[in-house]
């Protein structure tokens, strides 16, 4: 295919993504080998894997996606990394995200009313005022680091529909931070929630919360295994016990899951469904601040915030990539693919597929049609996508009107989150002028 086999691991590889997507060789893969083979070299401590097949074009990507008979979420699950033992296998299989239809259909309905139109619309006005208060908070100040700031937005969104007690919300934090930022050392041991300020619920998840991240036999603990989520599925259980009227842990229990099947849709919201906007939200303002001219008609033209939205979402995808496995020999672009080989979907890739998106490296926030692929596509198709893009909505919308003249912040750029799954920052240093509300020096929210 013309490529040095170690310049195509690249993509694979969790520090690649700390200096920025590589967009240049997805345009270069998609154009010579759209499907092509990665190796999985070690990567510190994580032994080194069997390889898979990176699909980058954006019809091939959907093709994957909405291809459940021939690119099985169940198989291996939808991590690159397998699960270290059959074990932990089955227990991953229990989830919604790696099931295929008709198992994930009967889970998606189970969970479905907690988006609801109606429910949707009751979220929205508590989402809306916590935009407010959020920014409220730190406009005094002239300057923040908004990925604290724009974390507690779907943190607090998260723990209200789960019913998790406001207190404990960090908890949702740290487990996101393990689950998610592994590969990165500033988050694999996340432990920030202050024991004061929790419920004892939260206590007693914060005691049995794993204090070695290895295997009896030295290897790097699964941090997706029940072993390394004994916190979080003890407070799951705990908080079963009596949940909140209508909450997503009482719906839960109403449509009879098993107990593999609860422990991961109470993972699947408490982690995916905040880690993903938590990346997005600071994604979204970086992107827009790296383009000035974009922003100030933004500014100008506060109708364009719908197409904005989606705009930012195909710029900034906050999911990289999902794996699928072969259920059966394919071909996929001229490419033999044989049953049980990895098949990773590279939405990044897809999202900037110059066959489909005019000039797709650069950010147009009337751009349209905007056929992006950063909430999958097909069965898996994001049940949360319509919250995602309300909180997206709320806080760009009091960023454009109540922080002028905003811009980033003197110093070093902001670091990338280490990870070959996640697209997210680690700081988002901006500064803005100061007018009116409390004195500055005011505090800030809390994380």
């Amino acid at each position: 295919m013309g490529f040095d086999q170690a310049r195509v691991n690249r993509i694979f590889r969790p520090e690649t993504y700390a200096e920025g997507v590589p967009y240049g060789l997805f345009r270069e893969l998609r154009a010579q080998a759209p499907v092509c083979w990665v190796e999985e070299p070690a990567v510190g401590e994580w032994p080194a894997g069997p390889g898979y097949w990176a699909v980058l074009r954006h019809p091939d990507v959907k093709h994957v996606l909405r291809s459940p008979e021939d690119f099985s979420s169940h198989l291996g699950a939808t991590q690159i990394r397998d699960p270290d033992t059959p074990a932990d296998l089955a227990f991953a299989r229990t989830m919604m995200l790696n099931q295929d239809p008709p198992d994930h259909s009967r889970l998606r309905r189970a969970v479905a009313a907690a988006f609801t139109p109606r429910a949707l619309h009751e979220l929205t006005a508590a989402i809306e005022r916590r935009a407010a208060e959020l920014v409220a908070a730190v406009r005094p100040l002239g300057e923040a680091d908004f990925v604290p700031v724009a974390a507690d937005l779907p943190v607090r969104t998260l723990a209200r529909i789960l019913g998790v007690p406001d207190q404990d919300r960090q908890l949702l934090v740290d487990w996101s931070n393990r689950v998610i930022g592994y590969q990165d050392p500033d988050h694999a041991r996340s432990s920030t929630a202050d024991p004061a300020r929790l419920t004892d619920l939260g206590r007693a998840a914060l005691a049995r919360r794993p204090g070695a991240l290895t295997t009896v036999d030295g290897r790097p603990l699964n941090p997706r295994s029940r072993a390394a989520l004994s916190d979080m599925f003890g407070y799951a259980h705990a908080l079963a016990e009596q949940p909140p009227p209508g909450s997503m842990v009482a719906r839960m229990l109403e449509a009879g899951l098993n107990t593999g099947e609860f422990e991961t849709m109470f993972f699947l919201f408490a982690v995916a469904g905040n880690e993903t906007l938590r990346n997005g939200l600071p994604g979204a303002l970086y992107s827009l601040l790296q383009h000035p001219d974009q922003y100030r008609e933004l500014c100008r033209r506060p109708e364009l915030i719908g197409s904005a939205v989606e705009e930012l979402l195909r710029f900034w995808p906050p999911v990289l990539e999902f794996r699928r496995t072969a259920a059966r020999d394919v071909v996929l672009a001229g490419q033999r693919i044989r049953a049980g080989d990895k098949v990773v979907v590279y939405h990044a890739s897809a999202n900037r597929d110059e066959a489909v998106f005019p000039a797709p490296d650069r950010l147009d926030l009337a751009r349209s049609p905007n056929d992006h692929v950063s909430f999958g596509f097909g069965p898996h198709f994001c049940v949360g996508a319509r919250l995602a893009r309300i909180q997206l909505t709320a806080l760009l919308r009091r960023i454009v009107t109540e922080l002028p003249g905003l811009e980033l912040a003197p110093g070093p750029p902001p670091q990338r989150l280490v990870s070959n799954f996640q697209n997210g920052l680690k700081d988002l240093r901006v500064r803005w002028r100061r007018r009116g509300g409390p004195e500055a020096g005011a505090a800030g929210p809390r994380p």
